[in-house]
């Protein structure tokens, strides 16, 4: 059988514990049926590296396509998102604790009326929403949301 295969006698053992080639009897194998197997495992071999060989190619198209996605804006890497959301949350944040500032004086002349103050508060957060809502200026710096304001106004 190695002779017919063209492997060494040690291969055509390893290939029958493998289940490639089938023994009809210990030691004796049926040639036709053998070459057969022993053709059809071949092949099936060089379709696996023919689909590795696809896979990596289609792997690098990819990437590529990605890369240049990413060098036309349409991406974006997750560390910019991250980075961006952080500054625009410390942004809305900053935001909403300067209005105690900005309206106690206004509020402590009130006098106590509650309907004047709750008016006061609305109006001040549907302000402070209003300016939040130009995504480009939360995505600023800390120190850049004051020009981004004055460009706005």
């Amino acid at each position: 059988m190695a002779e017919w295969l063209g492997v060494s006698e040690r291969r055509v053992r390893q290939l029958r514990d493998e289940g490639v080639l089938a023994e009809a009897r210990p030691g004796f194998y049926d040639l036709r049926a053998a070459v057969a197997r022993y053709i059809t495992y071949l092949r099936k071999g060089s379709n696996d590296l023919n689909d590795e060989r696809a896979a990596l190619t289609k792997a690098k198209r990819e990437a590529a396509e990605m890369e240049n996605r990413l060098r036309r804006g349409e991406l974006l890497e997750v560390e910019e998102i991250e980075a961006g959301l952080q500054t625009a949350f410390l942004n809305i944040r900053s935001r909403f604790l300067a209005l105690p500032a900005k309206l106690s004086g206004s509020l402590a002349a009130k006098g106590g009326n509650q309907a004047a103050i709750f008016d006061e508060l609305k109006q001040a957060v549907q302000e402070t929403l209003e300016e939040l809502k130009d995504y480009r200026a939360l995505l600023q710096a800390e120190g850049d949301t004051d020009e981004a304001e004055n460009e706005n106004y």
